[in-house]
């Protein structure tokens, strides 16, 4: 029997987020072959709250924990976190560290896919197409009629490091727009204004196992507000998805290929959901998620459902990869 943390919680605004995906981890964990202890994180605050809602302190020196007298020693840690400092690398340079193997991405990747500037970035030099966009850090002047002139309208305005759409805003009146930017500069440094692409969204999400790169059926994902944002994202019956997505087949083989390979280029590890907006004449790279949201509603499992992994078959896979 292995010690597993499932590490959530986290300091974003997808907190209770994490808090949920992680409790659907403890929930479907194997406890033939791991004990799941839930570790939340939020700020220098870290603990194990036991059946009887006492904490217990986690040790950061080594990362451990006092239970009734022993040490509890964690063999590895499954990521729950969305946001910092789980998805941001962060979390990830500490456990390189202490020599403890987790689920998801490296410290280098996590970076990379956290960051919408720089992921682009690295995107566009293997010549995939991203929506045309300007950035700007805080600080610095932002002529917005030059950037309505230039990406027209309407623009998604977006933090460069965030999740779940939060700080994200969808701008149709240039009068909107420097609200929108002010929102996102609350959340980080950096604001990405882009042109909204009209088209289809698409998910594709995989999972490595051993030499394998298991890619799941498609995803189309259709909000019933203008974009899928926070709201569209986590409440019942704003948003449908539909998977297997009808699209056509050489679509859908495109979608797969692209996100195989940039799984492999980024150094991507666990389970891993790209995102794509589909028109009738291009494919456009719209986000990496290294750590998709993990509730048995969401996506990701539904589409390793639909591939014939159940969600406990799936957190298996991920937990015996990091040991590997």
């Amino acid at each position: 029997m292995k010690n597993i943390a499932i590490v959530c919680g986290g300091n974003s605004g997808e907190y209770e987020i994490s808090i949920k995906s992680a409790a659907v981890v403890a929930t479907h964990l194997n406890k033939n072959k791991y004990n799941g202890y839930l570790i939340v994180l939020k700020g220098t605050d870290w603990y194990w709250e036991d059946k009887h809602g006492g904490h217990h302190r986690v040790n950061k020196d080594d990362f451990t924990l006092q239970v009734e007298g022993q040490k509890v020693v964690f063999d590895g840690v499954f990521n729950a976190i969305h946001g910092t400092p789980g998805e941001d690398g962060k979390l990830q340079g500490y456990l390189d560290m202490l020599q403890i193997p987790y689920t998801s991405c490296n410290t280098a990747t996590a970076s990379l896919t956290f960051d919408k500037f720089l992921c682009n970035r690295f995107v566009n030099s293997y010549g995939i197409q991203t929506a045309r966009s300007q950035s700007f850090l805080r600080g610095e002047t932002i002529d917005e009629e030059e950037v309505v002139k230039t990406l027209g309208l309407p623009v998604f305005v977006k933090p460069a490091q965030s999740g779940s759409s939060v700080g994200v805003s969808k701008v149709t009146k240039a009068s909107e727009l420097g609200k929108a930017i002010n929102l996102a500069l609350e959340t980080d440094e950096r604001v990405i204004i882009e042109e909204a692409i009209n088209g289809r969204e698409i998910a594709c999400g995989m999972i490595k196992k051993g030499d394998e790169l298991l890619v799941f059926p498609l995803t189309e994902i259709i909000s019933k507000k203008d974009f899928f944002d926070y709201e569209a994202k986590y409440t019942a019956g704003m948003a449908s998805e539909i998977t297997p997505a009808d699209i056509t087949t050489e679509a859908e083989t495109d979608i797969k290929t692209l996100s195989a390979f940039l799984y492999r280029q980024m150094n991507c590890k666990g389970f891993v959901r790209f995102d794509y907006i589909l028109t009738p004449d291009n494919l456009y790279f719209l986000e990496v998620n290294s750590i998709p949201g993990i509730s048995e509603a969401s996506i990701l499992p539904q589409q390793a459902a639909a591939f014939g992994l159940t969600i406990s078959e799936l957190f298996d896979i991920a937990v015996e990869e990091m040991f590997l």
